[in-house]
């Protein structure tokens, strides 16, 4: 069973052997995420809630290197972005804007979905098949739209 735990744990081992710290570094952070969740809440994770964990790991650097990119620190910026390359190796394959286009359309007709009063029931039924694969907030601007016409 190769799992997404599994392969960050390989991940690791290979950057240990290798010794690149700057990727042992970023590895050994996910791990310490999802063990503390798995401690504080004693249970051992499923592969939905790592992936939702090293999404969140994702999304965090990116905050920062905007924050960075806007307070002129480039050098900051740039080492954030080699650590989202890092953990992007852990996330499922993107979609592209034509299926997440078409993944929209599909749901909104299924669920009759004609005003922004429905837009909640869209955005729940599509958040877990674009789980890691796309970005939720492009997919709340790409229904309001189809919603709007």
């Amino acid at each position: 069973m190769n799992n997404l735990k599994n392969q960050i744990t390989d991940a690791l081992k290979t950057a240990m052997r290798a010794k690149e710290m700057s990727t042992l570094t970023v590895i050994r952070s996910l791990q310490a995420a999802i063990k503390q969740i798995e401690i504080d809440e004693r249970v051992d994770l499923d592969e939905n809630r790592v992936l939702a964990i090293v999404e969140k790991q994702v999304k965090q650097r990116k905050e920062s290197v905007k924050a960075f990119a806007a307070a002129g620190r480039d050098d900051l910026a740039s080492k954030e972005q080699a650590e989202i390359e890092i953990l992007s190796q852990f996330l499922p394959v993107a979609m592209t804007e034509e299926e997440l286009d078409s993944i929209i359309a599909q749901i909104i007709s299924e669920q009759e979905a004609t005003s922004m009063k429905d837009m909640g029931k869209v955005m729940n039924s599509l958040r877990p098949i674009i789980a890691g694969r796309a970005d939720p907030s492009v997919a709340s601007t790409k229904i309001k739209a189809q919603l709007n016409n």
